[in-house]
């Protein structure tokens, strides 16, 4: 089976309800992710207590020597993260030239393998994950193969017109970007500074609500200092805060990478793709760096902007899928927001071009759904 929908539209509560009630039916299940984030949150959270309940999480890199039909049911959440194959500078050399692809692994550990993708989250090179080529995989093997498709929007104040928005803004789908008049469901608006994002992000945050700041990769990214404090390399102007951590070990107050969209103490650090994705907040700020800018009426990527080193070898990544990379790391940033969203760009012709493309004359309104028959009078 493979599930597509866009961000928020239930794939995550799916696989874990699913997870949980075969389970429950004592069925031989396990979920897996390409996302150490994820899969170590959900360790922690879902599987709390627990060896048995933290063992069905697992790696998509996890089923090289796995016993082909071994589980009835294999969820593959977050399928986008897929890769070419799960050779990695850790697997010993004999493994290495017996290694099938990751599909391939994935599909034949499972009677029931599932992949859960958002096709516009492919955000790192080698990932290849969509519906195609999986679908075709999978009749290749003479395999049937159910499609569903998502059209729910959970996250982003169930606003599935704000998703449409994004994806035209960032130029995605061949769609041309509108202006932002609003929906009455998800908060968007602009700020002049990082300072008057942060504040507005910090007078958002109270018990049970959380907010986030996130960026393009376009800093460098420093270890902790000798004292365990974190180095402010994302810097504008005179504002500058740390990334995440690196690693899943804390530094200070700040928490392990994995932790940061969860942890209380994430606030104050601004993220990155790799450690968003896949979670969601109620109040998110995002930082467009210039590796994206706004010219002649469009967005450019600019990757020579960009210190992801993935992105350093031209001969590994080329120019359009730099390109494609950059605009599905803003789609997956600006879409983590459940209640809100305030952006920044560092390019102030970008700032001008956004504020006309934001001009918000329906703002948000509570709405209250009644049950069909239901007579208010």
């Amino acid at each position: 089976m493979v599930v597509s929908g866009g961000p928020g539209s239930g794939k995550s509560v799916i696989a874990l309800s699913v997870l949980g009630e075969l389970a429950r039916q004592n069925r031989s299940v396990m979920h897996a992710t390409g996302s150490r984030s994820f899969t170590q949150t959900l360790r922690r959270y879902a599987g709390k207590g627990s060896t048995r309940l933290k063992n069905l999480f697992g790696y998509f890199n996890s089923f090289m020597s796995a016993e082909r039909n071994g589980l009835d049911v294999l969820i593959c959440d977050e399928a986008h993260r897929i890769r070419e194959t799960s050779v990695n500078r850790f697997t010993p050399k004999a493994r290495r030239a017996e290694a099938r692809s990751q599909i391939d692994e994935l599909i034949g550990a499972a009677r029931v393998p599932v992949f859960l993708l958002d096709e516009h989250q492919v955000v790192k090179p080698g990932e290849l994950g969509n519906v195609e080529v999986i679908s075709s995989y999978a009749k290749q093997l003479k395999l049937d193969v159910e499609v569903v498709s998502l059209h729910g929007q959970f996250r982003c104040g169930g606003s599935e017109t704000y998703e449409g928005w994004v994806v035209d803004l960032l130029g995605l789908d061949g769609g041309e970007p509108s202006v932002w008049t609003g929906d009455g469901k998800i908060d968007l608006r602009l700020a002049e500074s990082p300072e008057e994002m942060e504040a507005f992000l910090a007078s958002k945050q109270a018990p049970g609500v959380t907010a986030r700041m996130s960026a393009g990769y376009c800093w460098p990214w420093s270890d902790p200092r000798p004292d365990d404090s974190l180095v402010p390399d994302a810097q504008v102007g005179g504002w500058s805060r740390p990334w995440n951590v690196k690693s899943d070990r804390s530094v200070g107050d700040a928490p392990g990478s994995a932790f940061w969209a969860t942890d209380p103490n994430g606030f104050g650090q601004v993220g990155c793709v790799y450690t968003a994705q896949g979670f969601e907040y109620d109040w998110s700020g995002v930082i467009i760096g210039p590796d994206l800018v706004a010219r002649d009426g469009h967005m450019v990527a600019r990757r020579e902007e960009s210190r992801d080193p993935a992105f350093r070898s031209r001969k590994s990544v080329s120019d359009a899928e730099a390109d494609l990379l950059i605009r599905n790391t803003y789609k997956v940033l600006l879409t983590r927001g459940m209640k809100g969203t305030i952006v920044y760009s560092t390019d102030p012709e970008t700032r001008e071009y956004l504020a006309s493309m934001v001009k918000v004359i329906r703002p948000v309104e509570t709405v209250y759904e009644t049950a069909p028959g239901d007579d208010l009078g």
